[in-house]
């Protein structure tokens, strides 16, 4: 049996993609390995779930007007966090008005 690991994030959080978050296949409106949402974009995580085969949590992130997209921990960071090693200059990413374009 897989020990369960427990969300680090809460439902209401902002967050940014670490990552760009490419189509998966679950968007079938959108063609496969489509851009959904680019690294450095902000959104709010509206659900928090857990993968029932690897207990893994799922974020369900809210990236702009009705654009949802499922995240693992890995892809995603608290507006304001640090990321990077240590000394590194980077004051965090993202912010109160992060975009797309940061």
């Amino acid at each position: 049996m897989i020990e369960p690991r427990f969300p680090i994030y809460q439902w209401g959080q902002r967050v940014v993609a670490l990552i760009d978050l490419r189509n998966d296949g679950t968007f079938p409106e959108a063609p496969a390995e489509a851009l959904l949402v680019p690294a450095g974009a902000a959104g709010e995580i509206v659900q928090v779930g857990t993968h029932t085969d690897s207990s893994t949590p799922i974020y369900l992130v809210e990236f702009g007007e009705r654009l949802v997209v499922g995240c693992l921990e890995e892809e995603i960071v608290p507006i304001g966090q640090r990321v990077g090693h240590e000394g590194d200059r980077d004051e965090g990413i993202g912010g109160e008005n992060a975009t797309a374009s940061e």
